[in-house]
């Protein structure tokens, strides 16, 4: 049987990537076959879990074309036992690897997206600059900036792109020490380091043993002095070394409680970017695309519906295709604009009477500001603050666009949606602004009735 699964494993390269085969499919081992079961071997519980919900199906259709039979496909886990050389690249048992690849190199805490790559991210006007910036630090060597930093909510794609950057650069150099990995775990596990006296070998990971670093949700050090300590001084050994580094944050850093100075100017030493919400020739494209991966067959009226009333993120497209299809197969109704409205009006609130200029005149009156001075240059706390807490409300209250908000403020679609965040950010924490948001927010919906 051992040759019948080498060439099953051929049949299979000529269907699949080949950063994917060579990832999930080539380490597979046989293991034994009788009457009902072929046994496989996967080298860790991940790859044997992954291998099962994403090509289990692929393995047994090509094991019939091969005349195998319709056996049962039992996947166990086999580790390699080959072992790695060197004090500083022993594996910590707690951390699976990727499955082809040396223990010790190209290792990271969290283990990629394979959808997350360049090819499937949708580009528009809203994150073309963090795509191009992305895949030029992944795909050149010599490059002005070896840091990157990416601004966006959830929803929006940075996590995306730190992902995409990183198979990028392993599908060119498979050598290449990769390590992604989020805030808080970097967090954890530096704690658990100390308090197994493995600090450091953690250090030597991070400082030493590390081409590429990409650390997502940046935001979760606010506070956590220690740790903003201890990669500040990674961060150094790294750019001292022209190692390539990924942040991702929903906040700038120079905005986040109890954020070190130092920390948060080797954060943006290099090149910063911002994601936005995808405008609606954006939103187009990724509902086409979502649509087409869920073989849905949507008319041109249904997406032009989808692309204006879903105006948020990635996300909420996602759920209302989901949603459109699940009503679709479980009622055996036709996909038509009246489903289709159906299922928007469940996921977001029907069309607000609110308008910017109601918007305005109540902000205005609240903080006693002239409505003119809203689009005036001035920085004075006095007016910056009444304009931040309109761009907000605009965004909560209204479906107009960021560049419409924008224009009535005299600012950048991006000052709105950075002035959004701050506010957003800032009432998790200050009880007075939370009440004014809510003091305000009801004399809005009160102008309604």
């Amino acid at each position: 049987m051992l040759p019948i699964w080498k060439e099953i494993k051929g049949r299979i390269s000529s269907s699949l990537p080949k950063n994917s085969f060579s990832l999930w499919i080539d380490p597979i081992s046989f293991l034994g076959k009788d009457e009902k079961n072929l046994v496989l071997g996967c080298p860790n519980r991940f790859a044997r879990n992954w291998v099962i919900e994403n090509y289990l199906n692929l393995i047994k259709d090509t094991l019939n074309k091969a005349g195998a039979g319709d056996l049962n496909v039992v996947f166990k886990v086999q580790p390699s036992k080959t072992k790695s050389s060197g004090s500083h690249n022993i594996p910590d048992p707690a951390q699976l690897t990727l499955p082809n690849l040396p223990a010790g190199q190209g290792r990271s805490s969290v283990f990629f997206n394979q959808e997350f790559t360049f090819d499937r991210f949708i580009v528009g006007n809203s994150n073309e600059f963090a795509y191009s910036a992305s895949k030029a630090l992944a795909r050149t060597d010599h490059w002005d900036y070896n840091t990157l930093l990416m601004l966006a909510k959830t929803g929006l794609g940075k996590t995306h792109l730190s992902q995409a950057t990183g198979q990028a650069i392993l599908e060119e150099n498979p050598q290449s020490r990769v390590y992604y990995i989020t805030a808080e775990q970097f967090t954890n596990e530096m704690i658990s380091s100390l308090k197994k006296n493995r600090i450091e070998a953690f250090k030597d990971k991070y400082r030493r043993c590390c081409d590429v670093l990409l650390l997502d949700e940046i935001h979760f050090l606010s506070g956590k002095q220690k740790t903003q300590i201890e990669l500040g001084y990674t961060l150094d050994a790294l750019t001292n070394e022209n190692k390539k580094i990924v942040f991702t944050s929903a906040l700038p850093p120079k905005d986040l409680p109890s954020m070190s100075r130092e920390l948060s100017s080797r954060l943006t030493s290099g090149l910063v970017t911002t994601i936005e919400n995808p405008d609606y020739d954006t939103r187009v494209k990724i509902l086409n695309r979502k649509a087409s991966e869920r073989n849905m067959r949507l008319s041109g009226e249904i997406i032009h519906l989808l692309a204006t009333r879903l105006n948020r993120d990635v996300r909420q497209m996602e759920s209302a295709l989901n949603y459109l299809k699940a009503k679709s197969q479980l009622l055996k109704a036709k996909i038509d604009p009246d489903l289709a409205r159906d299922v928007v009006n469940c996921l977001v609130s029907g069309e607000s009477s609110i308008t910017s200029k109601d918007i305005s005149k109540v902000v205005c009156s609240y903080y006693k500001v002239d409505p003119l001075m809203l689009r005036s240059k001035s920085r004075k706390k006095v007016y910056s603050y009444p304009r931040n807490i309109y761009s907000y409300l605009c965004r909560s209250h209204t479906n107009e666009t960021l560049e419409k908000i924008a224009g009535n403020i005299n600012r950048s679609h991006s000052t709105v949606l950075y002035a959004s965040e701050l506010i957003e950010h800032k009432m998790k924490t200050d009880r007075e602004l939370r009440n004014q948001i809510d003091f305000l927010s009801q004399e809005l919906e009160n102008m309604k009735k």
